[in-house]
């Protein structure tokens, strides 16, 4: 069975990679989704993935600091977070490069576009840290401007949710999900997908987003192979 999208990157938020203790790093969940991308990559999916920091530290909570400040110490807690992914996807049997967009050159690449692409078209998971590098972007404004950057296929969001609905289902027994959206209704509607600047820059480059439930890590396998899951977000 070919998978249906060719490249992929994959957003994966900080708190995904702490499990049920909301903080630090969860390494038998973690091994799940690693275990999900080598699939992936066995397919012949070429795989970006960014991460978030919400585990180790959240710049809204910092109180009174400086929000630049607080941005770049969220940078460096993603550089952590790639860091463990790419130690677990190693441990699962996958090639792994990690770029920062901060410039660490003991521990990481700098990101360079040009060798992330070489990197995806030789079969290595290239895991890209730091957000974009400046402050006051979101890391799902990194993860749609590495998308475009790589001409991706598609974005995957794997939320906590299967999908997204017009009100959180957490709190809504009455909440409908979508199966389809776009991304005009997004804005309009005003839903919690992710950010506006995230949204108009993949809607800008035509890059669908999957929003998908990370509970089951196979989520992500059945994501490329382009089995109906979660919710996709399209342009109108």
């Amino acid at each position: 069975m070919e998978p249906k999208y060719k490249r992929i990157l994959l957003k994966l938020s900080g708190e995904a990679l702490a499990g049920e203790n909301k903080i630090g790093l969860d390494f038998p969940t973690m091994k799940g989704y690693g275990e999900a991308v080598k699939k992936c990559v066995d397919a012949g999916v070429q795989v970006g993935i960014v991460v978030g920091g919400g585990n180790f530290w959240r710049g809204r909570s910092s109180g009174a600091m400086d929000r630049t400040r607080a941005d770049h110490i969220g940078m460096l807690a993603t550089a952590m977070n790639a860091l463990a992914v790419a130690d677990v996807l190693e441990d699962c049997g996958c090639e792994v490069r990690v770029q920062t967009a901060i410039s660490m050159r003991e521990v990481a690449e700098p990101y360079i576009r040009n060798r992330a692409i070489r990197h995806l078209e030789k079969g290595r998971v290239v895991i890209f840290g730091c957000g974009t590098g400046n402050p006051f972007f979101s890391t799902d404004t990194a993860a749609a401007l590495r998308a475009a950057e790589i001409e991706a296929d598609v974005m995957l969001k794997a939320t906590m949710v299967d999908g997204v609905y017009d009100k959180d289902p957490h709190k809504y027994s009455d909440a409908v999900k979508y199966d389809k959206l776009t991304y005009g209704e997004i804005l309009s509607k005003g839903l919690a997908v992710m950010d506006a600047s995230a949204a108009s820059l993949c809607g800008d480059n035509n890059i669908p987003i999957l929003v998908f439930d990370l509970a089951q890590p196979d989520n992500i396998y059945k994501a490329c192979m382009g089995e109906n899951i979660g919710t996709i977000v399209v342009n109108d």
